[in-house]
């Protein structure tokens, strides 16, 4: 089945940056939907930022103008790029993937900004 692998969280301090990967086990190419998803223990999991087949993209308002979502077809690969972080970022981040009208997730990264 479809497998979604992700990478580049961990701890930063307010201001810092990162940058995670999510890499899919299938062909992305064409009209697949991918998106990033974020979670804290406790509350609903909410869209973060998804980007479509032509590369349009949408973000959520809070993290505009911080973060950038982006996709290599080539390399099945999706990106989001995080700057200027803040502790309200800390969360679990998700990568997900619209396919042939199922849905899949990877396993999850934390991402934490402390001081």
């Amino acid at each position: 089945q479809v497998q979604l692998v992700e990478s580049g969280g961990g701890s930063v301090q307010p201001g810092g940056s990162l940058r995670l990967s999510c890499a899919a086990s299938i062909n992305i190419f064409s009209f697949n939907i991918m998106a990033w998803y974020r979670q804290v223990p406790g509350k609903q999991r909410d869209l973060v930022a998804r980007v479509f087949s032509d590369n349009s993209a949408e973000v959520l308002e809070s993290v505009a103008g911080r973060f950038t979502i982006s996709r290599d077809n080539a390399k099945n690969m999706l990106y989001l790029q995080m700057d200027s972080l803040k502790p309200e970022d800390t969360a679990v981040y998700y990568c997900f993937l619209r396919w042939m009208g199922s849905t899949y997730w990877g396993q999850g990264t934390q991402v934490t900004v402390s001081s």
